[in-house]
């Protein structure tokens, strides 16, 4: 018989995401056969940016991840530079890759250590980690080396953090990044430091992440022909290597069809649409391009069939998968396959990648020179700021005010802004032609040997690094955290 599980909130996860999965008997095995992932809070972040000055972007949304704040300041930066026909200097454009690259580094090592690999291994005796599901775990006395390596992987986390700091200021909280550029001068003895912490970096990532995922892979080599998805693979480039208009990344811009090696096309915002006929959200922002989309909330109760406060983005009206797998078969890095393994995998390779560039990307600084120029956004204009978060394709597109309309403090206020963040990518939920999101695709046909204890389902969920909503928290009114798992018979 055929039972639903809900796991909600399901934890070791940014923010508040509970999915659902239908467990079954399909030709004698039991599996999940049909999947709904679903964002449980409404957040607002483009409902509070209109009317503000348009510099406030970046501060302000950098507040919608705690993780990956880096990516979300360029974004803005980026959409409020194009507004202005701004392009920023060589040592801003370093200087933004370095700290991105760090904040890249210091969420790869979260979602490895802390945030996936408790679904395999018997974490340490104490807290926070002791408790939890004890199925499948620790497949070979081998992976103690994983367990070993737990309070190291804090510390290099830390390290990044820190790094990045050197730079940015705190972190999160940046304030370097600005419309216009970059306000902090590398100066040797800040250099030199950043040096020395990010070789610390690639050593432990060449020494202790790669093997520990490479560990994983061959423990659980079921895995790499599980959680697959549609194989739509979707990259917004980042990391510029040059100052042009239309700039080369070092991760490429393009999409994949359904994983063919040969494949990679060139992609254009245009086909870019997000449908909400599944989400609480106004239809007739339904298909609508993000810079004329809306964030026009609606009653959950006046849309029965909608389950999310998540979007359903689509491009040319399929859904995309983002992320590192997806950078890394676009740049030809890494096309083994798409599955669980194969995104940490693609993660762990991606960080080893990312560190030896930024080696040679501070050989190619001025010291001492900031390079920021003053900017103040035009009127009337429109501009989109397409980057790379670490769990994948950003975008941010904004719309200012006309001269009629300005802000408080007389300049051009923001008049419309829409953000598509990795997740909304891939824990999206069906669209209007009935097709499931990327995440809710990789649940189905998984197979779960305990429905009590669906270790498979938070297996593949984790492996997306989904990341809902970092800074807020919801609470009952006695202080009690809402969580529950519950399987009514169908």
């Amino acid at each position: 018989m055929a039972r639903i599980t809900i796991i909600d909130p399901l934890t070791r996860v940014e923010g508040h995401l509970k999915v659902q999965v239908t467990i079954d008997t399909v030709k004698g095995k039991q599996q999940v056969v049909d999947a709904q992932c679903t964002g449980t809070q409404f957040r607002g972040f483009e409902k509070i940016l209109i009317g503000r000055d348009t510099r406030d972007a970046p501060y302000i949304t950098q507040r919608i991840c705690g993780v990956c704040p880096v990516s979300h300041t360029i974004a803005a930066c980026m959409a409020i530079e194009q507004t202005a026909g701004v392009v920023i200097t060589p040592n801003a454009r370093i200087l933004r890759n370095l700290v991105l690259g760090a904040n890249f580094i210091q969420s790869h090592l979260l979602h490895f250590y802390f945030l996936s690999v408790l679904d395999y291994i018997t974490p340490p005796a104490s807290s926070p980690w002791s408790g939890g599901w004890n199925v499948d775990l620790m497949r070979t006395p081998k992976m103690k080396q994983i367990v070993a390596n737990f309070a190291l992987a804090v510390g290099a986390r830390r390290e990044s953090h820190e790094m990045a700091a050197l730079l940015a200021g705190r972190m999160p909280g940046l304030t370097a990044i600005q419309p216009g550029g970059f306000t902090t001068k590398p100066t040797v003895d800040v250099m030199e430091r950043f040096t020395d912490y990010l070789k610390r970096q690639l050593d432990f990532i060449e020494r202790n992440y790669i093997p520990d995922a490479q560990l994983l892979a061959k423990a659980y080599s079921d895995y790499h022909h599980i959680g697959q998805g549609p194989g739509n693979l979707i990259a917004f480039g980042g990391f510029e290597l040059d100052d042009t208009a239309h700039p080369e990344r070092f991760f490429k811009r393009g999409i994949v069809h359904a994983a063919k090696p040969a494949a990679v096309e060139e992609l254009s915002t245009a086909h870019i649409s997000e449908m909400v006929t599944n989400s609480w959200y106004d239809e007739a922002t339904n298909h609508a391009h993000p810079s004329q989309g809306k964030t026009e909330m609606v009653d959950p109760a006046s849309k029965p069939t909608a389950y999310s406060w998540i979007k359903a983005p689509r491009y040319s009206g399929e859904p995309f998968e983002g992320g590192p797998l997806s950078r890394m078969w676009v740049n030809g890095a890494y096309r083994a396959g798409v599955s669980v393994m194969d995104r940490h995998l693609a993660r762990a390779y991606e960080a080893r990648m990312l560190a030896q560039q930024m080696l040679l990307w501070i050989k190619e600084l001025k010291r001492d020179d900031a390079g920021y120029v003053n900017l103040e956004a035009p009127f009337a204009k429109s501009g989109e700021g397409l980057t790379e978060a670490s769990r994948g394709a950003l975008g941010h597109w904004l719309s200012t005010s006309p001269s009629t309309t300005k802000a408080p403090n007389g300049v051009a206020a923001i008049a419309n802004y829409q953000v598509i963040t990795p997740t909304c990518w891939n824990a999206s939920p069906k669209d209007t032609n009935g097709v499931h999101g990327p995440m809710e695709q990789a649940l189905i046909d998984v197979p779960v040997a305990v429905a009590e204890q669906p270790i498979e389902v938070l297996r593949v969920v984790h492996s997306f690094d989904p990341c809902m909503s970092c800074a807020v928290h919801v609470m009952r009114p006695d202080g009690k955290p809402a969580s529950i798992v519950r399987m009514p018979e169908l």
